[in-house]
């Protein structure tokens, strides 16, 4: 009997050992099915020289920018331009861009599901529509003129991303051999939009405003000076030139440096580092599934002069332009935004829908008054400083951005900001490395952007 009892305890483990295995393997084949049906080696999907031989790839208009052959070799849109401005958004045969529809969104090229896999009916996969704007994005690339950089522009209510540009780039058609120190490629397989993290300059006195405008009460009440140097801490904080006495509105739209440089100190680096946090700079957002790079910010241990630096984007504070355009997003959007996605549909080869999206919103990033209050100071910024004549109609607020980068290299220029039309509910970034000034290299670039998207030029 003891026999019996004992071997049939042994069954029932191995029954409930089977069990758990199977069950681990449904949850595992649940959530990466997809990925293992869109293994480079499948030849199924693939063709020899490991191109995805199945699935179209089309912009937001039905635009085609990539698809197969009848051989099975990828084919990408006529223009040379548009295939360089995509490519981080479209992919190369050669798989070698992370982030673009031919690796990142493989499964949903195939055709794959969890109940047949990746066998249809038509054996062509589906048809997966981004959210790009191929326009736009030619026009972004255009305007950023050869310069490294990135540009994107998002609908903060729905999430769309309508360009999305990371330069340097090449022609998927005649990729280059990349030698190492060759500067016109330096960091081409990066997509510097997502998964690039940069100095900021003063897109970051955004954060440093918030902070102040909620915990000092006296902040419009104040009046300040600038000689041009101010002694914050154990040394001082330079501007380019004296900007003379004004009140914070003034210190804002001239971007002063010595001032912000104060409040930071003023407010100090626990403060500050709760800021960066609830912005969501320190937070990876996740666009279908591809993870964007996190912001970094050493707040904690500085010196009063280098918390000054931190306060107005400089020092070791570094910042992703995805997350930086979010961040403008949710000033908009009175303290919320919507997550940013690529995918605009998936469809089968009967045109039946393949796949459900939906939009998604990030937490509370900045309480309501104050996004209210600082979109204003935004929108006088581009009345007093920026030119409200660069942009017709729209109904603008912004803020630009000098990031020193040391080396003897010229500063990255950035424009963050966002659109208030309610036709046109638009976030923007704009960075162009080694550009100087942001108003006026990366302003420049998102007035030839926004114009397009507005006023359709």
């Amino acid at each position: 009997m003891r026999k019996i009892e004992k071997r049939a305890f042994v069954c029932l483990v191995l029954v409930g050992a089977m069990l758990l295995g199977l069950g681990i393997y449904v949850v595992q084949y649940l959530r990466f099915g997809g990925k293992w049906a869109s293994f480079a080696a499948n030849r199924h999907l693939y063709n020899s020289q490991g191109q995805l031989a199945v699935g179209r790839i089309l912009d937001r208009d039905g635009d085609l920018l990539s698809w197969p052959d009848e051989s099975g070799q990828r084919c990408y849109y006529n223009s040379e331009t548009v295939r360089k401005a995509t490519l981080h958004a479209v992919g190369d045969a050669q798989g070698k861009i992370g982030t673009g529809a031919l690796v990142a969104f493989a499964d949903l090229l195939s055709g794959y599901n969890p109940i047949t896999g990746a066998y249809s009916l038509t054996g062509t996969g589906n048809d997966l529509y981004l959210t790009l704007d191929a326009r736009l994005n030619y026009i972004a690339y255009e305007a950023l003129g050869g310069k490294k950089g990135a540009v994107g522009v998002y609908n903060y209510e729905t999430g769309e991303i309508l360009c999305m540009v990371s330069a340097p780039s090449y022609d998927p058609l005649n990729p280059p051999v990349v030698q190492d120190g060759d500067e016109r490629y330096d960091g081409v397989y990066l997509n510097r939009f997502l998964s690039g993290t940069f100095v900021p300059g003063s897109i970051f006195k955004t954060i440093t405003l918030t902070a102040a405008i909620e915990k000092l009460p006296d902040l419009f009440e104040r009046s300040f000076t600038c000689t041009g140097s101010t002694q914050v801490g154990d040394g001082t904080i330079t501007c380019p030139h004296a900007h003379g006495e004004m009140d914070i509105y003034g210190a804002f739209a001239n971007s002063c440096n010595g001032v912000f440089g104060q409040l930071a100190a003023e407010l100090g680096e626990e403060t500050l580092k709760s800021y960066v946090e609830q912005a969501g700079l320190t937070s990876r957002y996740s666009v279908n599934g591809v993870r964007s790079a996190a912001g970094s910010f050493a707040l904690t241990g500085l010196s009063e002069n280098e918390l000054g630096w931190a306060g107005v984007g400089q020092g070791s504070d570094l910042v992703n332009p995805c997350a930086m355009m979010v961040w403008m997003g949710a000033i908009a959007g009175g303290g919320k935004a919507a997550v940013p996605r690529l995918i605009l549909k998936t469809e089968n080869g009967m045109g039946l829908p393949a796949s459900l999206e939906l939009t998604h919103h990030t937490g509370r990033l900045i309480d309501s008054t104050s996004a209210a209050t600082l979109a204003q100071m935004m929108a006088n910024n581009v009345k007093e400083t920026y030119g409200a004549g660069r942009f017709p109609n729209m109904d603008i607020c912004a803020k630009s951005g000098t990031g020193e980068v040391g080396g003897g290299k010229a500063p990255n220029a950035w424009f963050a900001g966002f659109l208030r039309n309610e036709d046109a509910p638009y976030a923007f970034i704009v960075l162009v490395e080694e550009g100087g000034s942001g108003a006026d290299a990366a302003g420049n670039v998102a007035a030839k952007v926004l114009d397009a998207l507005v006023n359709g030029y």
